[in-house]
């Protein structure tokens, strides 16, 4: 098992560039299994979950030809494709629940554990076997509820989908079912983030008639065929936000390249509301942490176009050393307040009661053994331990090998007194 080593660095400066998006490019792995010709996927992260997927569409007769070197992924699936997913893979990632309508309209049936992933929270799929049975699929309901999702269909047919929560993976889930079913699919209450946009624009170049994606409803004309393709995954947000609070906790001042600042105006506003400077450049995004000092404010996490969750615990670790009080609220996941214990090792003193974190900020931390308890949480210890006395050491880092690329790489290119062990 690895870790990180961390210590108290002065101010972070430099450019960092941002990588693809891991949030955008499993769904789009996933779509590959809607054509028998090739699809090339480009700017794709070199990440733990990028691998799982990998190996998931290969066990399922999938030709995966991955090459992280260069960022670059080629999928075709034109042979047999196979519908049950292995569960030693499935377990390793929620993500793996992406592929259940594409192996519905290639196969005709899909069987699939209920996926692991982060411990953040219940992530039910009753959503997305919702819009699935509203296109005519069948669900098993014996096998779901030993945690099996067994689901088949002669063949779908459109239909009109209220979620009741714009949640990310159902629409994702349903677009894809949609896009060769037989007629008109309208999905109400879809979710807006820029990866659905990106799952639409990669799915529309493959011949898909999909409309309104990035707004609350979304309209899918089935098509009989789509073709392979070449697409770029869009920047990651969640790496560029973490980047941005890097910045703003050591004070520093760090040019941010290949971010799309309209992915994150709520997460600017609220760097802003602590006293960052933010300037939108030709160049990236420069994020300056050193002329003012950072003060408090109160986050409420929102579906997107909302505070994203993803981003609550690196915020938080802003927070704790902010000048004077703020309040976090959690409205998307119940459990996501795991890496408070960890903060509170290192001197934070955050107290929770139910969706809410009061952190009472201008704490001197000290370094601590902790935990990255889920893929968030990973980085925002590293970030608190950059300005905390003596060393912090930041046990299952895999879960940050999960989701950022050459994290600690990136930050010692920035000044960050960051080191991996391999145990």
């Amino acid at each position: 098992m690895a870790k990180f080593l961390v210590q108290r660095s002065g101010p972070l400066k430099g450019e960092v560039t941002i990588s693809g998006s891991k949030n955008a490019v499993l769904p789009i792995m996933a779509a590959t299994l809607l054509t028998e010709e090739e699809c090339i996927i480009k700017d794709v992260p070199a990440l733990r979950d990028v691998d799982v997927m990998c190996e998931l569409l290969g066990s399922l007769g999938a030709k995966v030809d991955k090459n992280l070197d260069e960022n670059m992924v080629s999928i075709r699936a034109d042979g047999e494709i196979r519908w049950e997913a292995p569960f030693d893979l499935v377990k390793m990632m929620r993500a793996s629940i992406l592929v259940l309508g594409a192996l519905l309209l290639r196969t005709g049936r899909a069987v699939i554990h209920l996926p692991g992933g982060c411990a953040i929270g219940e992530r039910p799929v009753e959503l997305h076997l919702k819009g699935l049975r509203a296109l005519g699929v069948r669900v098993d309901e014996e096998q779901l509820k030993k945690g099996i999702v067994d689901a088949s269909a002669e063949k779908l047919t459109g239909s009109t989908v209220y979620l009741d929560f714009p949640s990310v993976g159902a629409t994702e889930v349903i677009i894809m079912a949609a896009s060769m079913a037989e007629g008109t699919t309208v999905l109400e209450n879809a979710a807006q983030e820029p990866e659905i946009v990106d799952l639409a624009s990669f799915l529309n170049k493959m011949g898909a008639r999909i409309k309104g994606a990035g707004t609350g409803t979304i309209k899918i004309e089935g098509v009989e065929k789509l073709k392979g393709v070449s697409h770029h995954v869009i920047p990651d947000r969640i790496e560029a936000g973490t980047f941005m609070v890097s910045a703003a906790i050591t004070k520093g001042r760090i040019l941010i390249k290949n971010m799309v600042p309209n992915h994150l105006k709520a997460v600017i506003a609220k760097l802003k509301e602590c006293g960052v400077e933010i300037e939108v450049t030709d160049e990236g995004v420069i994020v300056d942490g050193s002329k003012n000092p950072i003060v408090s404010t109160d986050i409420k996490t929102l579906p997107y176009p909302g505070f994203p969750t993803d981003m609550q615990s690196p915020f938080m670790a802003l927070l704790s050393v902010a000048k004077g009080p703020s309040i976090v609220i959690e409205t998307v996941f119940e459990n996501r307040f795991m890496h408070v214990g960890e903060f509170n090792r290192m001197g934070a003193n955050i107290k929770t009661e139910g969706k809410c974190a009061i952190i009472p900020g201008s704490k001197h931390l000290q370094g601590a053994q902790v935990v990255a308890t889920d893929l968030r949480a990973g980085a925002a210890v590293v970030l608190t331990g950059l300005v905390a006395d003596g060393t912090t050491e930041v046990s299952q880092i895999y879960h940050i090998d999960r989701g950022y690329e050459h994290f600690a790489e990136k930050l010692r290119a920035l000044g960050a007194n960051i080191m991996r062990i391999e145990e």
